[in-house]
């Protein structure tokens, strides 16, 4: 792409001008000391909102502070970790599944449902524990209010098309009115058992943080969580919380059953660590190697493609000058897979090029950078290693031979066929 068009060139979509911009110290430039003057134009929000609103993803200025301020501390620290619970006890149903169909005969599975439904159900029960059942509903029905939002959002460019009585637009807005339904079904009945006297708060998932952070006096700012913005929030991390992880894990798990020699290195290092037990907190940080495989993972195929930015007033970067209004959109994959930055075999799977930390400083932006990074970067990658080095530890795996890599980009990087692999049990 670099060699024929540069590194920064405008293109239209619609009628919105965009600037692609592929040079490594301007983006830094704009991601850091500029990020707060940047944020998600009118067509990225109007194409989401359906789907997940007002929420910390689509949110812009004081908002976006406000919200990502509120949420941090469920990411960090102790609460970070209470959540490795929840990610043994799912993957643990899964592989049991998984052990179930192979005593029956069956060894060819297409992975990439299995990890859907398996970060589907470690999001639901962070997000709302208790109300795991109800949440997993929620969850199909995001699935589908999803794709109809991609496909509706093609047409935004022309004027009044969210306005238009057509199929799309009359599903989208029933699924999103029963999406809320469930949600206000859960909200009231954490409400009734605090008003009841049968708890004391809301709960410690991310929903009855959201609601504890509702009750507390408005700010001097005006700035407040309301019903809408705490359902927006959750559909939000329904959203960003399940469906990257589960591509990353299937692209993963497709890397190393056509690279059976690192699916060896991967288990030794494993079996080395953690002895034949379930990982622990302790052991991911020892586990190396599965941090390389993951990191090239990633940068093979990023979940998100590209990071699209408004700026809101007249910025500069280096010799350019942006006017106010104009996007730019920084093509990830295409960072990613750039020779000129990651050498001749830019295109193939070598995890040793993140054997060193400082080797992919500035070049290797899956989780975006600077302010408005990923937030759930550390979940994220926690689940991943958990599930990988359980995963690893009971199965071998190969291609099977009816695999057709096809990735295709439907708001995010996916294989269109799936991923198809062949198991085999390993002994304890």
């Amino acid at each position: 792409m670099f060699k024929f068009q540069g590194k920064r060139f405008i293109y239209w979509n619609g009628t919105e001008p965009r600037l692609c911009l592929a040079e490594m110290e301007l983006i830094k430039e704009l991601l850091g000391k500029n990020s707060s003057v940047c944020g998600k134009s009118w067509l990225q929000r109007q194409g989401t909102k359906h789907f997940i609103g007002k929420g910390l993803l689509m949110a812009n200025g004081e908002k976006w502070y406000h919200q990502r301020h509120i949420l941090a501390p469920a990411f960090m620290g102790q609460k970070l970790k209470s959540y490795a619970g929840y990610m043994v006890e799912c993957t643990k149903n899964m592989i049991q599944s998984l052990q179930t169909e192979l005593n029956s005969g069956r060894t060819e599975f297409e992975i990439a449902e299995y990890m859907k439904q398996l970060t589907a159900d470690i999001i639901s029960r962070t997000e709302f524990d208790s109300n795991y059942d109800k949440g997993k509903q929620i969850f199909h029905l995001l699935t589908l209010l999803q794709r109809l939002c991609a496909q509706a959002s093609r047409h935004l460019c022309l004027p009044g098309s969210r306005f238009f009585p057509s199929q799309y637009n009359r599903e989208i807005k029933s699924l999103k009115m029963e999406v809320e339904r469930l949600l206000m079904e859960i909200i009231e009945s954490r409400k009734d058992g605090v008003e009841i006297g049968r708890s004391s708060c809301y709960g410690n998932d991310l929903l009855g943080m959201l609601l504890n952070e509702m009750q507390r006096p408005k700010r001097e700012d005006g700035l407040s969580l309301n019903l809408q913005l705490i359902m927006d929030e959750c559909k939000t991390f329904f959203f960003a919380g399940h469906e990257t992880t589960a591509l990353l894990l299937t692209w993963t798990i497709m890397l190393l059953a056509t690279n059976p020699n690192w699916q060896h290195k991967l288990r030794a290092q494993i079996n080395q660590v953690c002895n034949g037990a379930t990982p622990t907190l302790d052991d991911l940080s020892q586990l190396t190697l599965l941090n390389m495989v993951i990191n090239e993972s990633l940068r093979l195929y990023p979940p998100a493609t590209v990071l699209p930015r408004m700026a809101f007033e007249d910025i500069k970067l280096g010799d350019l000058e942006i006017p106010k209004g104009l996007s730019i959109w920084i093509p990830v994959l295409a960072i990613h897979h750039s020779e000129e930055l990651w050498g001749k075999d830019a295109n193939e799977f070598n995890p040793e090029r993140f054997a060193l930390k400082s080797s992919s400083a500035g070049r290797f932006i899956p989780f975006a950078a600077g302010p408005r990074n990923c937030i759930g970067q550390a979940f994220a990658m926690m689940e991943a290693k958990i599930i990988l080095a359980m995963f690893l530890s009971k199965f071998s795996f190969t291609i099977s031979d009816t695999y057709r890599h096809a990735p295709v980009i439907v708001l995010t990087i996916q294989p269109k066929y799936g991923v198809q692999v062949c198991l085999t049990p390993l002994n304890s």
